[in-house]
């Protein structure tokens, strides 16, 4: 499975290994997996490198958050906690303890799974993916980056250096809930993100909606955000709003759950929201 381990120390001295063929690995908690069988390559360690790991905020408002930060370093995050509590509250439904300390923010993205339980709360905040490689780094909207299950939109040589985000304005109604076949340690059926603005009279000003586990990637939810607009939540307007998630997803059926009961729990998810839970 891996033939050498490199542990370069700044991306100088990674560019030269991933021209060789070597392979990036960040907490390989889903590559290793995914490797297994398959020719053995030569491994770059994404770890020692500090900046790829650094959690700040940044005088242009944005929160950079590196890909190489593990998910339970950005669940105890102040900053997150603070600024990004529908991203914090997702981590801490990710896996087990061994898996957030190991797992990072870039190779969540990377892994491309329509039920990492990063991605929907990235997609609500409209999050941006640095990527970095020999050549300089570019900023690409995160539902452009990633193009299907397993699949993004990175070049040859090209790393997840880091996710940039917008906080919500102080006040905001930021939700995250998934639906799995058991309390913990579960695969998401069907998971909901909600990043919610509203103006002084309690009307929505705006919603993002994102879901996951309901189609090849994870779904923004736009009938269903114009549906919230100028309403306040009643459980009559998310209704009615939950009725567009239910006919936007295109769900499957497999060992987890049948496409019916994803289609029928997407809703659901967005009708908790009444209860302000």
């Amino acid at each position: 499975m891996i033939r050498r381990v490199f542990r370069p120390t700044d991306l100088a001295r990674l560019w030269p290994l991933l021209a060789d063929g070597a392979l990036a690995m960040a907490g390989g908690t889903d590559l290793l997996v995914r490797r297994r069988g398959q020719a053995a390559v030569d491994v770059a360690l994404l770890e020692g490198i500090g900046e790829l790991a650094e959690i700040a905020a940044m005088r242009t408002g944005l929160v950079r958050l590196g890909a190489m930060a593990s998910h339970s370093a950005l669940a105890a995050s102040r900053l997150v906690t603070a600024r990004l509590p529908v991203l914090a509250r997702a981590l801490l439904a990710l896996g087990s303890p061994q898996i957030r300390a190991m797992g990072t923010l870039g190779g969540n993205i990377a892994t491309a799974s329509p039920a990492g339980d990063s991605l929907p709360p990235l997609y609500a905040l409209d999050a941006l993916v640095e990527l970095a490689s020999r050549h300089g780094r570019r900023r690409v909207p995160l539902a452009e980056v990633i193009l299907g299950p397993s699949r993004t939109a990175l070049s040859p040589g090209e790393i997840i250096a880091a996710v940039l985000v917008r906080p919500p304005v102080s006040g905001s109604l930021q939700h995250f809930e998934k639906v799995g076949r058991r309390s913990a340690l579960a695969i998401a059926v069907a998971s909901l993100a909600a990043v919610i603005e509203t103006d002084a009279a309690g009307r929505v000003a705006s919603a993002r909606l994102a879901v996951g586990s309901l189609g090849p990637t994870v779904l923004r939810c736009p009938a269903a955000e114009a549906a919230l607009a100028g309403q306040r939540l009643t459980p009559d307007v998310l209704q009615q709003a939950a009725g567009h998630i239910r006919a936007a997803v295109s769900p499957i059926d497999d060992i987890r759950a049948t496409a019916a009961y994803r289609r029928q729990v997407a809703g659901n998810l967005l009708l908790r929201l009444a209860a302000g839970e």
